[in-house]
């Protein structure tokens, strides 16, 4: 089903609440906004295959930017609101986006990012302190104003439309990932929603709470399926552990999609604290987008019980792998099997590698992709045979069950050895002291590369030689010693994107600033 039957059927159910402001709209008038801002975009003079960027924070008018998207046939691109405003111009001028949307609390970034956008037809910012001052900054529109006359009923030629959304660009510079976009009108079931409900168990009537920013893909997919299910949605405007659990209980929660640093957080509470809230309202958690160690989802699972869920697969959609409580205890720290294209672990000589051993992971037969303006990029990701890779490494076991082991593009190569960081990160942030750790390479004049860990404290008065020596000597215990950290530094906080990946680019770039030889 679409929003619209629901606006019918329960007009007065709320479709969105907002966690921390109660701001809420029911189905009716989200129908009605959604209507509003389709008519607006096509006052802008934009047709099917089209595109439009959206730079702004969780909210409600973010999502009714997407929902007349979505009625007009157009591609909409989401922004990570964290980049600087060069990197916001790039990508709203590589998308070729005519419209750009962004509020008064990203005015700043927004203003200098558009500045640099010759193609921009027109420019929409929305948010109180814009309306407080009177008069929107030059070059832009207010986009309350221009929606208010715009007509609450569907556009006479509706289409569907869908997100182009970019890579995260943690290794490189991000790249829009573009799928065929069909010719059918936004209110036709769509294909995904059968798979959507049989591996999350998402139904009519459920309650699903969204802690991460709306801009990347798995919250954008997630909200709009349950929107389309005639869902409750609370939106978190930023994830606070928390806050998460009284939101659990105040709204009698039902599903949840998450990543694995959040469960983190979680586990990291006071025992009391998470005592004190009700999670018996909770039927599903959801989590992917980054490797969760195998002690952190133990203790998840124990702590609510065996809801816990688990895809693989990247934002290209090229494959999907899965598995639920049951099948993940049998087979600790999987990622599940394929139930999306055929998986195949290839060697260097795109031979396929034995049980057992790693490989790159590749899919066949599963969705088409392209980089958008970027062919060099997609022949890259592609085999002769059609099979396609975004460049993650793994293994299966003797059952098929899928186990990742890093990005290749995070391989540290120490005195001619291959050493994948994240079985270091695993071990490293299971130590009682560590609250989030990165494992990285930097230089070294003899062997090229030497492993360092970058760690962030649950008690940062204990950083300090002591500490750096036990840590090393708790990974020295328990691994072949040329994965272990030759140092360690301490932070005070990680560059983690609020999806829960890791930005190691900038770390790393942090170390090679003044080296001849910087990997990227």
């Amino acid at each position: 089903m679409f929003a619209r039957q629901h606006a019918i059927h329960h007009p007065d159910r709320p479709a969105i609440i907002m966690a921390s402001t109660g701001e809420s709209v029911t189905y009716a008038e989200f129908e009605a906004r959604c209507n509003r801002a389709a008519h607006l975009l096509r006052a802008a003079g934009l047709r099917r295959g089209d595109h439009i960027a959206v730079f702004m924070e969780n909210g409600i008018r973010m999502l009714e930017i997407e929902g007349g998207a979505e009625r007009t046939g157009l591609r909409y691109t989401l922004i990570n609101t964290y980049l600087a405003p060069d990197e916001v111009a790039y990508i709203v001028s590589n998308s070729t986006s005519r419209v750009l949307f962004s509020s008064a609390a990203r005015q700043p970034v927004a203003e200098a990012a558009a500045a640099e956008c010759r193609d921009l037809r027109r420019m929409f910012m929305t948010g109180t302190v814009l309306a407080a001052a009177g008069a929107p900054p030059d070059g832009w529109e207010s986009y309350e104003a221009a929606v208010a006359g715009c007509p609450a009923d569907p556009v006479p030629d509706e289409s569907l439309g869908a997100a182009m959304l970019y890579s995260s660009g943690t290794t490189g510079q991000p790249k829009g990932i573009m799928r065929e976009l069909p010719r059918i009108s936004p209110t036709e079931p769509l294909p995904v929603m059968q798979l959507v409900r049989a591996m999350f168990g998402f139904r009519p009537g459920m309650t699903y709470l969204n802690p991460a920013p709306l801009y990347h893909s798995a919250p954008q997919a997630s909200v709009s399926a349950s929107l389309r299910l005639g869902a409750t949605v609370v939106v978190m405007e930023h994830f606070d552990a928390e806050q998460w659990l009284a939101l659990v209980e105040r709204y009698r929660v039902t599903h949840c999609q998450m990543v694995p640093v959040m469960f983190n957080r979680l586990l990291h509470l006071p025992d009391e604290v998470r005592a004190r809230y009700d999670t018996s309202s909770l039927e599903c958690i959801v989590h992917a987008a980054a490797p969760c160690p195998v002690h952190v989802k133990q203790a998840m699972i124990e702590w609510l019980g065996p809801i816990v869920t688990e895809y693989y697969g990247a934002t290209e959609a090229n494959g999907f792998t899965f598995c639920d409580s049951a099948q993940w205890l049998a087979h600790p720290g999987t990622v599940g099997r394929p139930i999306l294209g055929e998986l195949l672990i290839l060697d260097e000589n795109g031979d396929e590698c034995p049980a057992g051993t790693d490989g790159t992971i590749w899919f066949r037969g599963a969705t088409a992709f392209r980089y958008f303006r970027d062919p060099a990029k997609t022949a890259e990701s592609r085999g002769a045979d059609g099979t396609s890779t975004v460049g993650d490494v793994g293994h299966v076991d003797a059952d098929g069950y899928l186990y990742l082991t890093d990005r290749k593009s995070y391989m540290i190569i120490s005195g001619g050895v291959n050493i994948y960081p994240q079985e270091t990160e695993n071990l490293l942030s299971a130590h009682p002291a560590v609250m989030d750790v990165a494992v990285i390479g930097v230089p070294n004049d003899d062997l090229g590369e030497e492993v360092k860990a970058v760690v962030q404290l649950v008690d940062p008065d204990r950083a300090g030689p002591e500490l750096a020596r036990e840590l090393i000597d708790y990974c020295r215990a328990r691994l072949t010693h040329f994965k272990c950290p030759r140092t360690v530094d301490f932070v005070a906080e990680l560059p983690r994107y609020p999806t829960g990946k890791l930005y190691k680019r900038v770390l790393r770039d942090a170390y090679w600033a003044d080296h001849q030889t910087s990997i990227v």
